[in-house]
């Protein structure tokens, strides 16, 4: 519809079920060409448990989804249980803090220190960062002075129907295309 402003893109997320469908890459070639969005435009979604579930097989189904061009996240970074050593040979782009880290930002250091880990450990490894939760102020500022790259929760926005998300979005790019 027009609304993706310069260097957006549109996260999804894949369930197990969908992750592991041989037919993947066809439906999301399909998907791509029907929606007429570039590759780079579309973020792929995965949690931290799937990754586990069958290493070798996933690692190689996100790097044929790289070379497609999509950015890949690691959702609800931080609840699972992968390895360092894992997350350095994954092909991705971004890793999403969960919220249960966030949430009780400012008033636990335990998960102030992890979180400010995670963003740094992050940046290390040339990932980008996302931190999902975020409800307060004081929340959206340490995350900040701490360089994350991306924050999502109710304190940007709550859900909505698609027709408010649509006028929202027209409302932060004047100028794009409705329809």
């Amino acid at each position: 519809r027009g609304l993706l402003p310069p260097g957006g893109h549109v996260a999804v997320n894949l369930s197990p079920r969908q992750f592991h469908d041989p037919n993947l890459l066809t439906v999301i070639r399909d998907l791509l060409h029907t929606t007429g969005i570039q590759s780079q435009e579309l973020e792929i979604e995965i949690t931290e448990s799937l990754l586990m579930e069958n290493v070798e097989s996933t690692i190689t189904t996100l790097n044929e989804l790289k070379d497609l061009g999509i950015i890949l996240a690691i959702d609800d970074f931080g609840t699972g249980y992968s390895s360092l050593n894992y997350l350095k040979r994954l092909p991705i782009h971004i890793l999403k803090v969960d919220r249960s880290f966030v949430m009780d930002i400012p008033y636990d250091n335990d998960d102030m220190e992890i979180t400010a880990a995670v963003i740094a450990m992050a940046h290390k490894l040339g990932l980008k960062v996302v931190a999902e939760g975020v409800e307060l102020a004081a929340q959206a500022e340490f995350l900040k002075e701490n360089h994350c790259d991306y924050v999502q929760g109710y304190f940007y926005g709550k859900p909505m129907p698609v027709s408010a998300l649509f006028e929202n979005i027209k409302n932060l790019n004047p100028g794009q295309a409705t329809h």
